[in-house]
């Protein structure tokens, strides 16, 4: 099991730590329901440098990218980054991920820490652009500073303009006097925030200097990071979506160019209009939490699909959960029932983000 380079910062600050994907990670500190509405209200700060960095570069980057992954990649400007994922030869997704343009050819993609050396094997094994293509993951540390009061907390270490720095875009900085820090206007949670890839020789000095400023910072664990991300409705890689998911199916159209060819793109195209079933929104009406793997019904008891995220949403005090539902069976609307220890549980299907400010 590797060691986050702030395993003992987390430690100090009484973290509980456990195994996920290969990594120690600190799943909570104070609570998971105090964390989550600090992030939601104030400003928290994740350790999430178990992700995975790949650098990509070379002529032929760019047509190597449009081949490999989904999304268009022609439209990036340096300072850009897209949402994308890889498709594979039957269907499914490998990964989703980030792609960040550094440079003319040179670009970074953000993959899942679960998925680094297989994703990284897979565009080795697809290489015939002749690319460079190293893996940084060891190199580089993440944190993520999450909730309305970061702009404030983090524009007083940067010279960087951040309140012009939009959604979706990054520019290389300084955090005080640790240089060539990304600095990226993403996140995972729906709210305001900057996500930092530091070298994880400065990994400890920016963690410090974030925790000694006068806005009142407090560190977030991976059990609010997912309570965050379902309550936006965010797929996350090995519960909503994986190498059997249809990406059309889990509501990925939006980063799917059919414009350009990419792997296995004609046989996805294919199933445009023919969609088995659908990735929805399920707001539990009875009492129950709905977790992954339990079985969804209709009213005759008839199986109609399986939840793959379910939990009680800290911010609407309401258990809700994704899954898939017979296509046919997916409006808005509809009313279900789902299988918690052999008690059928009634919800219905709502709109996704489940919840907005």
């Amino acid at each position: 099991m590797k060691k986050l380079e702030l395993s003992n910062n987390h430690l100090l600050l009484e973290a509980k730590m456990v195994p996920f994907s290969g990594f120690l990670m600190p799943i909570q500190y104070s609570g998971v329901k105090a964390e989550h509405l600090t992030v939601r209200n104030e400003v928290g700060i994740f350790d999430v440098s178990h992700m995975g960095e790949i650098i990509v570069e070379g002529k032929n980057s760019l047509d190597y990218l449009q081949y490999l992954t989904s999304n268009d990649v022609s439209r990036l400007s340096i300072g850009d980054v897209q949402y994308s994922y890889f498709p594979n030869n039957l269907g499914g997704i490998v990964d989703d991920f980030l792609l960040y343009k550094l440079a003319d050819k040179k670009y970074m993609l953000v993959v899942n820490a679960s998925n680094i050396e297989k994703d990284f094997n897979w565009m080795k094994k697809h290489n015939s652009y002749k690319c460079i293509v190293e893996n940084y993951s060891n190199k580089y540390g993440l944190l993520a500073l999450q909730g309305p009061d970061s702009l404030s907390l983090l524009q007083n270490l940067t010279d960087i303009d951040l309140s012009s720095l939009m959604y979706y875009k990054f520019k290389n900085g300084n955090i005080l006097d640790v240089k060539n820090v990304i600095i990226s206007r993403t996140g995972y949670t729906g709210e305001l925030g900057y996500e930092l890839y530091i070298e994880n020789i400065y990994l400890k000095k920016v963690w410090e200097i974030l925790f000694n400023q006068s806005v009142s910072l407090k560190p977030i664990g991976l059990a609010a990071r997912d309570t965050l991300r379902l309550e936006k409705g965010y797929c996350l890689y090995g519960n909503d979506i994986n190498e059997n998911t249809c990406p059309l199916e889990a509501g990925l159209g939006w980063v799917t160019n059919f414009n350009k060819k990419f792997i296995n793109s004609e046989n996805i195209k294919n199933k445009l209009n023919s969609l088995k079933s659908k990735l929805v929104g399920l707001e539990i009406i009875d009492r129950g939490i709905a977790r992954k793997g339990y079985v969804i019904i209709d009213a005759n008891g008839t199986k109609i699909g399986d939840i793959t995220s379910g939990t009680m949403s800290p911010s609407l005090n309401k258990s809700i959960a994704l899954g898939y539902i017979n296509n046919n069976l997916s409006q808005i609307g509809n009313v279900v029932y789902i299988l918690i220890r052999n008690k059928k549980i009634k919800a219905k299907i709502v709109s996704l983000p489940f919840y907005e400010k």
